[in-house]
């Protein structure tokens, strides 16, 4: 699939040899690949920068295309650009310069930090020394952000086309020490739907029952139902679902180390067959899917 970004390495799609599944599978936080200019900008060291990433997810669902689906995957990394995001919820103060007249400045992803181009990577640790350009700041959006979701609009819409419904599943990690409000419990996972916004209810409740079978606690959309990409490709009345999935990474990663554990190569056996069942479920019920949506 080429495109700017993808002739200059920024991302990469992994397509099966004949797409035979109406399902696509996205990692766009897992990117590892950071530019030495954003290093000698950032007040952090080379560790502590990445606590943004999504370790490894990329590696995780890469028997994606193997099973007849395509894996679109970010090599530029999250601290640098998000893609989970609209294109331009921008934080004026970190800039010099001014942004243009439609940037989101007020947003609560900005004043929290993680815009399209963030301040902080997590547990608010600043990234920038200082201000820099606010050109190079826009030029991230032109040169990544907008080709990034070109491929990922044709990668859907070719599915669409082909099978008459399309499925993207939005892969994603999240912190080990991640408790739900009330209850305490760690979630292994966290399905997000946006709400049943984004997919079809009785999706959501599939691939939440393949991963509660695997013995794994499961929850839907608390903390996180979703981003970006969730809310703006999941129309589940015109036969276009988008589900996230967020992993715990404590799971499979020292998350002091950023090291893979013993478990890892398990957890992407037990996540290739949760595909594999979901992709059966999808050839089973998909006529049905978006008439289940809420």
């Amino acid at each position: 699939m080429e495109g700017i970004g993808a002739a200059q390495g920024l991302f990469e799609v992994k397509e099966p040899q004949t797409q035979t599944i109406p399902l696509v599978f996205n990692s766009p936080h897992s990117g590892r690949s950071y530019p030495k200019h954003f290093l000698d900008q950032s007040r952090l060291d080379a560790l502590s920068i990445r606590r943004s990433e999504d370790l490894f997810v990329d590696e995780l669902f890469a028997a994606a295309p193997d099973l007849g689906a395509p894996l679109l995957l970010a090599h530029f990394p999250r601290a640098y650009l998000d893609v989970n995001r609209e294109p331009y919820e921008l934080d004026p103060r970190m800039f010099d310069g001014h942004l243009p007249p439609h940037a989101n400045i007020s947003s609560m992803r900005v004043a929290g930090g993680l815009g399209t181009v963030p301040r902080l990577v997590a547990e608010n640790m600043e990234i920038y020394a200082r201000r820099f350009p606010v050109e190079e700041a826009l030029e991230r959006v032109e040169t990544i952000y907008k080709p990034y979701h070109a491929c990922l609009r044709r990668l859907i819409a070719r599915t669409h086309v082909q099978f008459g419904l399309a499925i993207l599943v939005d892969c994603h990690s999240m912190p080990g020490n991640i408790r739900l409000s009330g209850s305490g419990q760690r979630p292994d996972f966290i399905i997000g739907d946006r709400y049943g916004t984004s997919a079809a209810t009785q999706l959501s409740e599939t691939a939440i029952g393949l991963l509660e079978g695997q013995g794994f606690a499961v929850a839907r959309n608390k903390p996180y139902a979703g981003g970006f990409i969730t809310e703006h490709y999941g129309r589940p009345a015109r036969g276009l679902h988008a589900l996230q999935i967020e992993i715990n990474r404590s799971l499979y990663i020292d998350e002091v180390t950023f090291r893979k554990k013993p478990q890892f190569d398990d957890l992407a056996r037990i996540l290739t067959g949760f595909m594999v069942d979901l992709a059966e479920h999808v050839s089973a019920y998909g006529a049905y899917l978006p008439l289940a949506a809420e």
